[in-house]
């Protein structure tokens, strides 16, 4: 297993998945998406930190805490990809691989979602896949960081 963890976390009303409009976020819920990175990052030896906040101020802290301890980082910010230059912010600088996720595509969606300010501060966006995009995003990363793919 690597030392460092994979991060991944989810930004505010990810909590309420399963329930919370499942025609554009699916059936899946946060305990469903947690098990699918799980057994993601265990294919590939890795290990996950999968966590959830409405806060923006504590995923600000948790991005911090992944560029001091992790080796790659998962987000889906919900809500604060179009609103949060602070979480921007903290992603710009962190320096580990970061991938932002969404899962709607947020293109096909009211106006207000079509923009993401965090998006410019990550190395790759998933978006549209619902839960799938998660492990596809981990995969993504033990890629860069095994040094196969690109950051």
């Amino acid at each position: 297993m690597s030392e460092k963890p994979i991060y991944v976390l989810n930004g505010p009303n990810l909590n309420l998945l399963g329930a919370r409009e499942p025609e554009i976020y699916g059936t899946e819920t946060l305990g469903d998406i947690e098990q699918l990175c799980a057994n993601t990052a265990k294919a590939a030896g890795k290990i996950i930190v999968f966590r959830q906040s409405n806060a923006e101020g504590e995923l600000i802290d948790w991005v911090q805490e992944a560029a001091a301890k992790g080796s790659g980082l998962v987000i889906n910010p919900g809500g604060y990809t179009h609103s949060s230059v602070a979480l921007h912010d903290a992603l710009a600088a962190a320096n580990l691989p970061k991938i932002e996720l969404h899962l709607s595509n947020i293109h096909s969606r009211e106006a207000f979602r079509r923009q993401s300010v965090t998006a410019a501060a990550v190395n790759g966006v998933i978006m549209g896949l619902g839960a799938a995009g998660y492990p596809l995003a981990i995969s993504s990363l033990v890629r860069i960081i095994e040094g196969k793919s690109k950051a």
